[in-house]
């Protein structure tokens, strides 16, 4: 999915919270394989109490496919957004996402969140989240558009707009990041990752001990 997101999104208050731990925002044009690279992430950090993966919250339907997320009507959405339950929201492609508000407490105790961002809303999620990883996930061209027609979604016409438009998108010197290049096979991407998610629970542990 194309990240076109307009900024209607926003943040919310996290209260009286001062989070400690690493909100990391997993971004990426459609057909990099961010949800394939955070799935591996999650299945090497199983077990691990401190790693944790946000579930957003989507108008989307359930059975839609892509990401396993919390279905809601467009009314529901817009009563969780007033009640605060959002940390971070946005609209993009007729749909609107929201991350709830519920993992300030795990970073407040010092954990590392994944949640799947948006490079067109970096800014309400450095806002949100003052300790910030943008890990960027990009892969060739020719890769994307061949990952994009296995999917059979779109015309050939739209697939190649969906890559001009992402291929505009680019990460703001300001923002703490690391690319991974996701054009080979899902082990070489997904031990990158998993190396630099080690590391920050690594810097963690020595700042804890």
């Amino acid at each position: 999915m194309a990240e076109r997101a307009r900024q209607t999104g926003s943040t919310q208050p996290s209260g009286t919270l001062v989070p400690s731990g690493t909100l990391v925002a997993v971004v990426g044009p459609s057909g990099a394989g961010k949800d394939s690279l955070i799935q591996f992430a999650m299945a090497h950090f199983s077990g691990r109490p401190e790693v944790h993966l946000v579930q957003r919250v989507i108008t989307r339907a359930s059975d839609a496919g892509g990401e396993d997320h919390v279905a809601v009507s467009a009314a529901g959405f817009e009563a969780q957004q007033a009640a605060g339950d959002f940390a971070v929201h946005w609209d993009a492609h007729g749909l609107r996402y929201g991350i709830p508000a519920s993992v300030q407490d795990q970073l407040a105790q010092g954990h590392l969140v994944l949640a799947n961002g948006s490079r067109s809303v970096l800014d309400l999620f450095h806002r949100a989240f003052p300790t910030l990883l943008v890990v960027n996930v990009t892969a060739r061209p020719e890769v994307l558009a061949k990952r994009l027609e296995a999917r059979g979604r779109e015309s050939v016409a739209d697939i190649e707009a969906r890559l001009k438009r992402g291929g505009s998108l680019s990460i703001p010197a300001q923002y703490n990041c690391l690319t991974i290049d996701n054009s080979g096979p899902l082990e070489e991407g997904g031990r990158k990752l998993v190396a630099a998610l080690e590391e920050l629970l690594a810097d963690r542990a020595a700042q804890q001990s």
